[in-house]
């Protein structure tokens, strides 16, 4: 029992809460923060949108972080090791999760690859003057047809090169562990990415121009309140941009010391990734009033979201705007180290529960999952047809994918196992903020109304027309085929055993938790429960 203790793989942590917050921060603040919740609170009724936007902050977000929060440090395990500990029927869902991120980090590098090229473009203007939407889609991209040529294999190499670069760069993060790579990188790339990004605003500034964009921005459409869409899309953003439900917060709390303050931590989270967006929208918003001044025309003429603001209207303003070069340099640098800092998260759910899994060594791990990612990044992104392939597998992981498995995991956890009183208790044992009733009334009842509601109104929404314009077969390939696929696979992993050295089967850490926190395992299903006197204080 001895040799058996000693030849444990031990479970990595943190430096400090501090490096987690950064690193949580890291993965929340990513390309959305930047790209897409300007445009969301500009169609949501500008400055009026800040209050559903708020709203949906306090009863969704942040309750849904402490969920996550909760059930990783509780079980002190990756998504699927937290999930099998919890009752070991909700293994799948962890391995819902992981493979959600597996599909997310193929093609979330070229994004970051597509940054850095421009990165090196702004500093030129490579793109030439007023021929910015040509460049990206023809020149740059070389963007071919699905629809006649079917999935190209064309190489394209001024994005497959930079991706393989990006690739490399990750893999050596990974590699170096949670304290020294990920948490490390996060504390160089966080205080970077926040000073490039204030800078840029400060320049977007004294724009010509940049009030009016800024009044398009803030100026509150009231009447927008009414509209159930706009609520909706409140929601649906900020179960995304906080990096909830698809097991990276599950993965990183893990890795949390005993003594945490969980629930300050999430709330400084949080609140950072918000204000963070608000900073995002205003030097956007700046920077597309120069822009409408410049081609006179209404902010609402140019107002665009996603790659069609990145890659298109950016570097409109780039070519437009004195000292542009600088604005473009800062505006994709910072996209980069978003990037960079969301992907690594991503990865760590998957390296994670490898580890877990197998029992193998942090190095062992990460090349066996990053290299075969990154060849098949490189193999379908770097072709002509990689944009379209992007655009379906987005679309339906974010809809099908994160929503989905939301929404299964909380009512499972929430009416199935009924832990959330226990999560609840765990919470309150070591944190600042309490929680209680309230906590699990919105995680327990509101959220799954309101993922529900996400959910059909994104079924109704693709099964009325093909999504995009695409063929049938494209769609249900990458689309709705990717979708089905990712619950068989989580179904399959979790019928596998797992290994001898695994930490489901050998972890002493976790036992001195259990024996230390008065948790009582229960060896025939894998519940937990809490002591009569958690209990007793779980529903206060």
């Amino acid at each position: 029992m001895a040799n058996a203790i000693t030849d444990a793989p031990k479970r990595e942590a943190f430096a400090s809460r501090n490096v987690f917050i950064l690193s949580a921060i890291g993965s929340a603040v990513g390309l959305g923060n930047i790209w897409r919740f300007p445009y969301v609170a500009y169609e949501g009724g500008g400055g009026a949108f800040l209050i559903p936007y708020l709203c949906a902050l306090l009863t969704a977000g942040i309750p849904l972080l402490f969920f996550d929060y909760a059930i990783g440090h509780r079980f002190r395990g990756s998504a699927p090791l937290a999930f099998r500990r919890m009752h070991r029927a909700a293994e799948p869902l962890g391995w819902w999760q992981v493979l959600i991120c597996v599909i997310i980090s193929v093609y979330y590098a070229v994004i970051i690859a597509w940054a850095a090229m421009y990165t090196w473009f702004s500093a030129q203007l490579s793109w030439g003057a007023g021929n910015e939407n040509d460049f990206f889609f023809t020149e740059f991209l070389q963007m071919g047809d699905v629809a006649k040529d079917g999935v190209s294999t064309v190489f394209v190499p001024q994005v497959g090169i930079p991706l393989l670069v990006v690739w490399a760069v990750v893999v050596v993060i990974m590699a170096l562990g949670v304290k020294r790579g990920i948490g490390r990188a996060n504390t160089i790339l966080m205080p970077l990415l926040t000073v490039m990004f204030i800078v840029l605003v400060v320049q977007s500034l004294f724009l010509p121009g940049a009030m009016e964009g800024l009044n398009s921005f803030f100026t509150p459409d009231w009447a927008a309140l009414a509209d159930p869409g706009v609520w909706a899309s409140a929601y649906g953003h900020i179960f995304f941009s906080l990096s909830v439900a698809f097991g990276i917060m599950v993965t990183y709390s893990s890795y949390l010391k005993r003594r945490t303050d969980l629930t300050g931590s999430g709330l400084v989270v949080g609140f950072a990734n918000s204000a963070f967006e608000i900073l995002a929208g205003i030097g956007v918003f700046a920077a597309l009033g120069f822009m409408a001044a410049a081609q006179g025309s209404a902010v609402s003429e140019v107002a665009s979201s996603g790659i069609g603001l990145a890659f298109i209207a950016f570097p409109t303003i780039v070519s437009q705007a004195t000292g542009g070069s600088i604005i473009g340099v800062l505006f994709f640098g910072a996209l980069v180290f978003a990037g960079v800092t969301s992907l690594i998260s991503v990865l760590e759910v998957i390296v994670a529960a490898l580890q877990d899994k197998l029992g193998w060594g942090r190095v062992r791990t990460t090349i066996a999952v990053t290299v075969p990612l990154a060849l098949i990044s490189i193999a379908l992104f770097s072709t002509t047809t990689a944009l379209a392939v992007l655009d379906v597998a987005d679309a339906f992981v974010n809809s099908f994918g994160i929503m989905a498995v939301a929404l299964v995991a909380v009512v499972v956890v929430a009416w199935l196992l009924r832990r959330l009183p226990m999560l609840a208790e765990h919470l309150n044992r070591r944190s600042s903020f309490r929680v209680g009733r309230v906590w699990i009334l919105l995680v327990g009842v509101l959220a799954p109304v309101v993922l529900g509601y996400l959910l059909v109104n994104e079924i109704i929404a693709k099964t009325a027309e093909p999504y995009g314009g695409y063929p049938a077969w494209f769609l249900w390939v990458f689309g709705w085929g990717m979708v089905l696929g990712l619950v068989v696979v989580a179904l399959l992993l979790s019928a596998l055993p797992w290994k001898g050295r695994s930490r489901a089967k050998l972890d002493p850490e976790y036992d001195r938790f259990l024996a230390e926190e008065q948790y009582e395992p229960d060896a025939e299903t894998g519940a937990v429960a809490v002591s009569t006197t958690a209990e007793k204080g779980a529903g206060a």
